[in-house]
């Protein structure tokens, strides 16, 4: 994009230059359509100029001027497929580019475009020149700078969008990862309490199993007395007895 950015520069540098000269460039246009005869139709595609200084120039001072205007168009030209290069591309700025390259085609009809505000260069004709001549022709330039703008801005809004998605992605798994953690934590909290509840539980079973041993083991001492006759005779204090 800052390649891109940087030709776009260097373009936009080239072309004050040539509005400076415009009236420069509608005389020698004029200049060449007389030497023509095609005085009537109006000077209407890239490749019209493109002919009119090749078979028709005789003044370097014209030459110069239609060979800045060439130069710009395909530099325009170049900096469109530099463009088809960068991504990401949606359908918004797929039509921009197409709509650049529809008008930078050599054999394209510019006789019906017009550059409008803040653009001025249609102003600078007179109604005649504007309207039957050279209103296309002056406006390609401009029209065209305008929209590879726009698809610089579209194509940077989408670059945008695309990172935040994919930081918002990471951004959502990050934060699946501490959801699971008081899970467990509280697996982690309760095991130990069944662990507790279970061995109270055995520990309850033992001492009721140990009391119940005590008891059948007095049992069995009182039994085994009984059949021995020996049985004991009740405490009394020592002395004389009767």
């Amino acid at each position: 994009m800052n390649e891109v950015k940087d030709a776009l520069r260097s373009i936009e540098q080239n072309y004050k230059l040539f509005l400076q000269q415009q009236f420069t460039f509608i005389g020698a246009l004029q200049h060449i359509r007389e030497n023509a005869h095609d005085m009537i139709r109006p000077v209407a595609s890239i490749s019209q100029v493109q002919s009119y200084m090749d078979h028709h120039c005789n003044n370097s001072t014209d030459r110069r001027i239609l060979n800045m205007f060439l130069n710009i168009c395909n530099d325009l030209s170049k900096l469109c497929q530099k463009l088809e290069s960068v991504q990401p591309h949606n359908s918004t700025t797929n039509d921009i580019l197409g709509r650049c390259k529809l008008l930078l085609s050599h054999s394209n009809d510019l006789s019906s475009i017009r550059a409008k505000y803040p653009h001025d260069v249609v102003n600078h004709l007179s109604c005649n020149e504007a309207k039957n001549h050279f209103g296309g022709v002056v406006s390609l330039i401009p029209i065209v700078l305008d929209c590879v703008k726009e698809w610089i801005t579209h194509t940077e809004k989408l670059s945008r969008e695309v990172l935040q998605n994919v930081s918002g992605g990471n951004s959502t798994s990050e934060k699946s990862a501490p959801q699971g953690a008081p899970d467990r934590a509280v697996i982690s909290q309760t095991a130990p309490s069944v662990h507790l509840e279970v061995q109270t539980s055995a520990n309850k079973k033992d001492n009721v199993q140990v009391q119940g041993n005590k008891q059948v083991w007095k049992k069995h001492l009182n039994d085994t007395e009984s059949h021995s006759g020996k049985r004991k005779s009740p405490w009394k204090p020592p002395g004389r007895h009767a």
